[in-house]
């Protein structure tokens, strides 16, 4: 059992950090569809809750390097992520916002499947994280494809 165990989690790993689109490292990059700037884009983001002083003194004041690792690393991923999504969310066109905001969604799940593939010890878990990011990754080509071919 340990075998197929180990075996499991290496492939799982191997497919996970094999693909370029999906390293953070190299910073999360959406669509060029999802950055052209647009009147909606100039709204005020106040509604989102991030010029909400409690929201930013809880971010300012937690004790990051007292939070476990796999917790720093989620949080510096989201750090990434979230505005693209608030941002893909504030298109002009409803298909097109679904599509940007969505992808920078989806690769948030893969940031967090792969903090729980370097960090996670259970199979199911770890197995569950290796089915996410095939999901995801394959929806992210989707999206971006039915942006080149039909966003503006």
């Amino acid at each position: 059992m340990n075998i197929i165990k180990t075996a499991l989690a290496t492939t799982i790993a191997a497919l996970a950090f094999s693909a370029p689109a999906w390293a953070q490292d190299a910073g999360f990059e959406p669509p060029e569809q999802c950055t052209e700037v647009s009147a909606m884009e100039e709204m005020d983001h106040s509604a989102m809750g991030h010029d909400d002083p409690a929201y930013n003194a809880r971010s300012e004041s937690d004790d990051h390097d007292a939070m476990p690792e796999h917790v720093q690393e989620n949080m510096r991923r989201m750090a990434i992520t979230m505005p693209a999504m608030e941002e893909g969310m504030m298109r002009e066109d409803a298909d097109v916002a679904f599509a940007c905001a969505m992808i920078a969604h989806h690769q948030g799940a893969i940031d967090m499947a792969q903090v729980l593939l370097e960090h996670g010890d259970d199979p199911h878990m770890i197995e569950l994280a290796g089915e996410i990011i095939a999901a995801q990754v394959g929806e992210i080509d989707r999206m971006t494809a039915w942006l080149a071919e039909n966003a503006e």
